[in-house]
């Protein structure tokens, strides 16, 4: 039976050495039957251009690489911490960028995939900052800048958000029932799929009369997992503790 493979908030890093071993592993088992692997956002702690020369980048962009010649598609999307990746990086993983709300027919259930920082409305001050970030002139004057610059402003703002997480109410930083409500109304009541929160769980939402099932995707920080659907529907699978 044909299946689809969607992770979130893997945020790889030499500084969990444990995890990488296990992406990789993934990657090389159970990614390798899928009919596709969807990544909603955040594959690494910081990317602050497509001219990174860390050699784990590498590795992670052409394992990704190796998965698709195989034929897998991979698709990711933007996170909160990647967003700067682009065509080139894009080119070297043999990945399809897709656009945050994607809405996807996931053998016959229309599914709503998203990175879910968006749905997080209580906190203004970060959406704000997402808002400015992301402008288009302000993403090409900042990648125009040397990369090692890029690289200090990058884990200057990394760490600025820390603090800022670590005396923000956790109920903040969650999704919104109201804006949860309006992606599913919007996109006519699918299944919605998204990371972000890094609070694995199935939920289920009535909107207008409709119920909506939601899945939220764990991060990657201490083991991972991912969701696998196929036409009887989805569940999570753990990897195995590191």
């Amino acid at each position: 039976m044909g299946h689809t493979l969607i992770a979130s908030d893997l945020h790889l890093s030499a500084a969990r050495p444990a995890i990488v071993e296990s992406f990789f592993a993934f990657l090389g088992g159970a990614a390798r039957q899928a009919d596709a692997l969807y990544i909603l956002g955040d594959r690494c702690d910081l990317w602050v251009g497509d001219d990174d020369p860390d050699p784990l980048s590498g590795a992670v962009l052409d394992g990704l690489a190796g998965l698709a010649g195989a034929g897998v598609r991979v698709f990711l999307m933007h996170g909160n911490r990647d967003f700067l990746f682009g065509r080139r990086g894009a080119a070297r993983a043999g990945l399809e960028l897709v656009p945050d709300p994607t809405l996807v027919d996931l053998y016959g259930t229309p599914t709503l995939m998203m990175h879910g920082d968006t749905l997080c409305t209580d906190d203004v001050v970060y959406l704000a900052q997402r808002a400015r970030y992301r402008r288009p002139w302000l993403i090409a004057a900042f990648l125009a800048l040397p990369r090692a610059v890029r690289a200090g402003i990058g884990r200057r703002l990394r760490q600025k958000s820390e603090r800022t997480k670590r005396v923000t109410a956790p109920e903040i930083m969650d999704a919104h029932p109201d804006a949860i409500a309006q992606a599913l109304r919007a996109h006519g009541y699918p299944r919605l799929v998204h990371g972000h929160t890094h609070r694995p769980a199935r939920h289920e939402h009535v909107v207008d009369g409709r119920r909506c099932e939601r899945w939220v995707l764990p991060d990657w920080y201490r083991r991972g997992g991912y969701l696998r659907c196929d036409a009887s529907g989805c569940v999570p699978v753990d990897l195995p503790p590191v």
